[in-house]
């Protein structure tokens, strides 16, 4: 993939104490990037902008993803975490909030490193019912590409670029990008 901006590079992902759950702080790493950059293209101009009465405003997509990444990892997973008035930066800006959000996540990447599997897979309070960590730290992920889907519509509506996050988009490709958009593209071997 060609990204024009990575808020993470892979060289400052840890090591996880066991290799396979590896993939848990890479994906953990690649999907916050992606975030990262989808806020990036966004203005401070942008932050009171919705598509319809009663969507969120790009500023509400924001604090909520800072505010329950932190109850996320806080209150399910028992990292350290930031007390909640300290989560929002102020002033609230599109620069201060994509910093804020690398910020945090940073020394999660650490916690999650060094957690057994005995941890990973232990059974801990959520909301109402009783989850294994991993599958908490999973619901996590989706739900942060959720709102990353909902701010990338958003772009789209505001007539911007809309950054690659997994592949070409209509407005970014590169060579060697090959997506599968025929019934002949998905029968390659």
């Amino acid at each position: 993939m060609n990204y024009s901006w990575t808020a993470i590079p892979d060289t400052s992902i840890p090591r996880s104490a066991n290799p396979v759950f590896q993939h848990l702080l890479d994906t953990y790493v690649s999907e916050s990037n992606k975030v990262a950059s989808i806020w990036k293209r966004f203005t401070d101009a942008d932050l009171p902008y919705k598509p319809h009465p009663l969507s969120s405003t790009v500023a509400e997509i924001l604090r909520h993803q800072l505010l329950s990444e932190r109850r996320f990892f806080g209150e399910f997973l028992g990292a350290s975490e930031p007390a909640p008035g300290e989560v929002l930066p102020e002033p609230f800006t599109i620069d201060s909030s994509t910093d804020r959000f690398i910020e945090l996540l940073l020394p999660r990447l650490s916690f999650l490193a060094s957690q057994s599997d005995t941890w990973w897979l232990e059974n801990v309070p959520f909301f109402d019912v009783r989850r294994q960590r991993i599958w908490i730290f999973w619901r996590r992920v989706l739900h942060t590409a959720h709102h990353r889907t909902q701010l990338t519509l958003y772009l789209r509506m505001l007539n911007r670029d809309v950054p690659s996050t997994y592949g070409p988009t209509a407005d970014v490709t590169w060579s060697g990008a090959d997506p599968t958009n025929s019934t002949t593209a998905a029968g390659r071997a």
